[in-house]
């Protein structure tokens, strides 16, 4: 039986659900509900993060995806984006003494400051052989990774393309499609987040905020995959 009489409890995993991505939406929002500054709806946001990268840990999940800033989010305040960094920067410091996890940051890193980036790469490096697997997508578009791809494609001499092609010069290119993609904050938009690999992802809304997004809320989400039938266009 999959899933546990408990809903409480954590659901049973298999390997229908090897990769799942979270788009973190609601942070400023939960701030702003409070009386409080969005940086502090960001940290909120952060403690959630790592709450859940642990849970589908030792759920079993071989890969996690979250959508940590976009190519857009430069347009928000100076503050707000120096509070982001920061928390980046603290959490790389403290990722160096995680022994379980391979860390993979997609996104162009050129654009961060060099002490950051030296640190990210460095991470990257030393947790490469690990099993599970968390990829950040920081300074990360959709559009920027399939355009980044192509253009190696070219640099390569590629005159036909093919999907494989694509798939194999992507920042992804280590891991598989996601099966699941979660989004909070009742928004149901994939604003521009793995648009080549989310081909036949199964989506997951919700109107929890990223900040209130627990354990149970994560199980909610794997129950409803469960229920969900997976064709990829074939009928069984």
């Amino acid at each position: 039986m999959l899933f546990n009489k408990n809903k409480n409890k954590a659901p049973l995993v298999d390997e229908r659900l090897s990769h799942i991505a979270f788009i973190m939406d609601g942070n400023g929002r939960w701030a702003k509900s409070r009386g409080l500054p969005r940086k502090l709806g960001h940290k909120q946001g952060a403690i959630a993060f790592e709450k859940i990268v642990r849970e589908c840990s030792k759920l079993g999940i071989k890969t996690v995806t979250v959508y940590a800033f976009s190519t857009e989010n430069w347009k928000r305040p100076k503050d707000e984006v120096d509070a982001i960094m920061d928390l980046l920067a603290d959490y790389v410091e403290r990722a160096k003494s995680e022994d379980g996890t391979r860390y993979v940051f997609l996104g162009d890193k050129s654009i961060l400051r060099e002490d950051l980036r030296t640190e990210m790469e460095e991470l990257e490096a030393t947790s490469k052989n690990r099993e599970y697997t968390l990829n950040i997508a920081f300074n990360y578009g959709g559009r920027a990774e399939l355009v980044n791809a192509f253009n190696e494609l070219v640099r390569e001499g590629k005159t036909e393309i093919t999907e494989d092609d694509i798939s194999s010069h992507l920042y992804t290119r280590d891991s598989q499609d996601p099966d699941l993609i979660v989004r909070t904050a009742n928004e149901c938009r994939i604003s521009n987040f793995l648009l080549w690999q989310c081909a036949y992802s199964e989506f997951y809304f919700t109107d929890v905020l990223w900040p209130d997004f627990d354990e149970k809320e994560l199980y909610k989400a794997i129950r409803s995959f469960y229920k969900r039938k997976r064709n990829f266009g074939d009928v069984k």
